[in-house]
């Protein structure tokens, strides 16, 4: 294989409020490399525990709230079980739900572009009232063939 390509990159999102947010415009033009591909695939692995990253729908906002509604009512903050609150009522409740949705996505490349479906995109669920600045590892990997 010739024309192997690998790129590595760490992404930094400027702090997002606590919910769910559309980033798939963010993770494309942080990482022009992708148009170089003809096929392959991106990795992305979110160095947090207390946010999560998914794929899910990118059009209608109202999926991104109720998202948000029923992670809420199903790990409750306030718990009297608890016991892991050093940050506040939403520690724990954040380490949790990054568990159920997980750190980390895969997605397909081919000519080029990501191949998400019409009505996905890449979301950020971020699960701290003050979460912060959150820090993705964007790896690239596969055979070049596509030009700009």
């Amino acid at each position: 294989m010739t024309n192997s390509f690998w790129y590595s990159e760490k992404i930094t999102l400027a702090p997002f409020p606590r919910g769910f947010h559309l980033i798939t415009d963010v993770i494309v033009r942080e990482l022009p490399q992708i148009r170089k591909l003809e096929v392959g695939t991106l990795h992305l692995w979110l160095q947090h525990t207390s946010a999560s990253l998914t794929i899910n729908e990118n059009a209608d906002p109202s999926v991104k709230t109720d998202l948000e509604s029923w992670f809420n009512h199903t790990v409750r903050e306030d718990s009297s079980y608890f016991t892991h609150t050093y940050e506040g009522s939403d520690d724990m409740p954040a380490h949790i739900k990054s568990s159920l949705l997980g750190c980390e996505v895969t997605i397909p490349i081919h000519q080029g572009k990501l191949q998400l479906g019409t009505w996905q995109g890449i979301v950020l669920g971020e699960h701290r009232n003050q979460g912060g600045s959150r820090r993705i590892v964007a790896t690239i990997q596969g055979l070049e063939g596509k030009t700009d």
